[in-house]
């Protein structure tokens, strides 16, 4: 579990020099991100002389982006930044489902979370419409450039799983920390009313339940991905 930890944690290669000896060493690199103001043309020639896609961000983006403080040019290791749905099953990992999720902002909140926490791929079953995929993007800090984020029908998904799902949801009997969230797994999360449809919820190999002793017996979106999330990331230590 110490390795699979290792490799979730350390997808970014942080900073010009550090991305230029990666690429002149022939590190299998998936994706590099450059600050357009700056002068990344050596990095840049080498990529496409590698066919690794580049793609340009602000100063801002790539300090908000950095693990190590403000730099000039980040790398993504690890994690393939795109596929489609039968790709991603092959991966190893935790892939996400948002079942029934229909606000665009939380979604982005969402996809945000799993990029950050080292996730193979996300996935949502409820269509969405040009202006809301911008949405998705703008609330999620665009990390939908880092991380698969596929759109199926839950017939397709179900059908193309290969691995446990694991899904939250207030029947559960058991609290994360008492559940295996490691390895390749389907993590579930649904929509705040609706919850986790019962497509999903018979095919669960496991259902487990966030603490809620308050009033409202219902946490958003973004809180539940991250508990989840970060449980995932303990177990893995």
């Amino acid at each position: 579990m110490l390795e699979e930890y290792r490799r979730c944690v350390s997808l970014q290669i942080t900073g010009a020099d550090e991305v230029l000896k990666a690429l002149e060493n022939g590190v299998e690199i998936k994706l590099v991100l450059v600050d357009r103001e700056e002068d990344c043309r050596d990095i840049i020639q080498m990529c496409e002389s590698r066919n690794i896609p580049v793609t340009e961000g602000s100063s801002t983006d790539l300090w908000r982006m950095s693990a190590n403080g403000q730099q000039k040019a980040l790398a993504l290791i690890g994690r393939e930044p795109k596929g489609t749905l039968e790709e991603v099953f092959e991966r190893e990992g935790v892939i996400w489902l948002f079942d029934g999720v229909e606000y665009a902002p939380n979604l982005g909140f969402g996809v945000r979370t799993a990029e950050v926490s080292g996730a193979t791929a996300v996935i949502i079953n409820v269509n969405k419409t040009h202006e809301e995929r911008r949405t998705i993007r703008r609330a999620g800090m665009r990390a939908t450039r880092f991380i698969p984020v596929v759109y199926a029908t839950t017939e397709e998904i179900l059908a193309a799983c290969n691995r446990r799902i694991v899904v939250a949801e207030d029947i559960g009997e058991k609290a994360p920390w008492d559940a295996d969230l490691t390895g390749d797994v389907l993590l579930v999360v649904g929509a705040e009313n609706a919850g986790v449809s019962k497509e999903v919820l018979d095919a669960a190999d496991e259902i487990v339940r966030l603490p809620m002793p308050g009033f409202v017996p219902s946490y958003n979106l973004q809180v539940a991905v991250s508990a989840l999330a970060i449980e995932r990331l303990r177990q893995l230590e």
